[in-house]
């Protein structure tokens, strides 16, 4: 038995999220199916984490065993022609036997990304939040900068989140002006359910004025979810990276 660490990238828009289900298309699903034809058994992957429906990667990393002899150095070309264009593995490495994408991940990188136009472009609606008003950037960051350090993320915690503890670690909350984009970049030893939209729902708020700084502050304090507010849309969403 040999064990494998794949490093995938994929546009989230036309997936159930990462997860396999049932009765809706996940992209796990889409992946396993492709690795079984190609190792010739059935295969079932760890994932670094779930990505919601509408959430894309640009970093997600899988990890499998399998008994196959298919060349590590092939992999990536040879799973290509079994997958959609929309899904595309552009790593793989063998790993250690103990090694879990999920459980050996120590920190992960997400981005979220703002454009403010009048006229909603039909080429980006699937990949950035549009918004019609400007952004107080550096009152975003103000707030933003509040999140750095441990913290309990309740408040940013939606329903349905299994993990135990709320406590997490954040070491970078930026915001920048990358191609007439903004973006939000936020790295830390994990996330909870939806808390990346759910911070980023809260940021715009004080960027369009509707709350300060201050006030975004005593919410992550607090540890009210209903203070949050709406999150952000799943478009705009993309897991990075993941660091082991």
């Amino acid at each position: 038995m040999r064990y494998l660490k794949l490093t995938i990238s994929y546009d989230g828009t036309n997936y159930n999220g990462f997860q396999r289900q049932k009765n809706a298309i996940g992209i796990q699903q889409i992946v396993e199916d492709a690795l079984s034809k190609l190792m010739g058994e059935d295969i079932k992957v760890v994932a670094s984490g779930r990505t919601d429906t509408g959430v894309h990667a640009c970093g997600q990393v899988i990890s499998f065993g399998t008994k196959a002899t298919v060349p590590t150095g092939h992999i990536t070309t040879a799973i290509r022609h079994l997958l959609p264009g929309d899904i595309v593995v552009w790593k793989a490495e063998e790993v250690d036997e103990n090694f879990n994408a999920r459980y050996c991940a120590v920190e992960k990188t997400y981005q979220y990304r703002i454009i403010i136009t009048d006229i909603p472009n039909p080429f980006k609606r699937n990949y950035a939040w549009e918004l019609k008003k400007s952004l107080d950037i550096e009152k975003m960051q103000t707030a933003a900068n509040n999140l750095l350090g441990t913290h309990d993320f309740t408040a940013f915690r939606n329903k349905g989140s299994k993990i135990i503890s709320p406590e997490r670690t954040i070491t970078v909350a930026q915001w920048q002006v990358k191609d007439k984009e903004l973006v939000f970049t936020i790295t830390g030893d994990g996330f909870l359910y939806r808390m990346v939209r759910n911070i980023v729902g809260a940021l715009v708020k004080v960027g369009n004025g509707k709350i300060t700084p201050d006030t975004f502050k005593k919410i992550l304090l607090t540890k009210d979810r209903q203070l949050t507010g709406m999150p952000a849309p799943a478009c705009g969403l993309y897991l990075m990276h993941v660091r082991y």
